[in-house]
């Protein structure tokens, strides 16, 4: 059988919110089967528990946002995207503000954070949403065109491909596929930050976005270069952190996808656009578990490679 994943021990961290600028403290802790990933805002009078699913995204400018009524967790793709790599299925996320701590622009510390509290199998069946048929959503047309799709396929893969029509931009990698079960989640896109332009901070600090943001925590691009010392850690930096981003909008579904995902200037709206359409279309898809390990697609048989 192909178990459910846990924390073996919990694990701690502590950093500022990308956008609020906030300290924000943050503890992973194991939880039982199927409990799902559920954070946990504890610095309210009464804590609220707050379980991932598409339906629970209420916001998607500039990040992920889940609400539980009036609390609500925002920026929450890159600890996703982490479970997603790492194949976790239970945990609980304590946190003591409203937007989880950027740490360095990636999801390499949280992969780090997890792998050292230990990951453990549990006695209960992963179970996984299998894509039947093609699923897209689309908007605009011309130069505003962007979409996203999924496609049946026996295992997890994603194709990404951006355009910003920028100088900086246009001199990096455009494209990019990763396949969880050929390709390495820690070593390929992990590492990938989040990236932004000089041109659009006094724009996102009016709409009180971007406050913890700097070159510690996110690549920084004027019109001519990237600003950062050390430059970019891949030469596909940035669209490798689009997947990372999708990879981590797609686990608030709840469960593993197993699908091929492919998007052209997708962002955290169409990724969510992309889930409901999925859970609107009966026929489109099925939960499914594994009774027999050697009938599981690759990448899902054993937790992530480590570094």
């Amino acid at each position: 059988m192909l178990q459910q994943r846990t924390l073996k021990t919990l694990t701690r961290a502590v950093g500022v919110g990308l956008h609020s600028g906030q300290r924000v403290e943050l503890t992973l802790r194991p939880a039982a089967p199927d409990t799902g990933i559920v954070f946990r805002r504890v610095d309210l009078a009464q804590p609220v528990d707050i379980a991932v699913s598409a339906e629970a995204v209420t916001d998607t400018r500039m990040a992920s946002t889940i609400s539980n009524g009036g609390a609500k967790v925002f920026t929450v793709e890159h600890l996703m995207s982490a479970c997603a790599g790492l194949g976790l299925d239970n945990l609980y996320v304590d946190i003591t503000a409203e937007e989880v701590p950027i740490l360095d622009g990636s999801s390499s510390s949280f992969v780090f954070l997890l792998q050292s509290a230990g990951i453990v199998l549990q006695n209960a069946p992963r179970r996984f949403v299998r894509v039947l048929q093609p699923v897209e959503v689309r908007e605009g047309e011309g130069d505003n065109l962007k979409w996203a799709r999924l496609d049946p396929y026996h295992g997890f893969k994603a194709s990404f491909e951006i355009d910003f029509a920028h100088r900086v931009v246009d001199a990096t990698g455009q494209r990019y596929e990763f396949d969880l079960g050929s390709d390495n989640y820690t070593r390929d896109i992990a590492r990938a930050r989040t990236f932004g332009f000089t041109k659009d901070v006094e724009m996102l600090r009016a709409n009180g976005l971007g406050l913890g943001a700097g070159l510690d925590n996110a690549v920084v691009m004027d019109d001519y270069r990237v600003l950062n010392a050390d430059g970019l850690r891949f030469d596909d930096e940035l669209v490798k952190h689009k997947i990372l981003d999708a990879m981590g909008d797609l686990y608030l579904l709840g469960r593993p996808l197993l699908a091929a995902y492919s998007a052209f200037r997708s962002g955290h709206a169409m990724n969510n656009k992309l889930l409901r359409q999925l859970l609107a279309q009966p026929g489109s898809h099925e939960v499914v578990s594994f009774e027999d390990d050697k009938r599981a697609p690759t990448g899902f048989l054993q937790p992530a490679r480590a570094w």
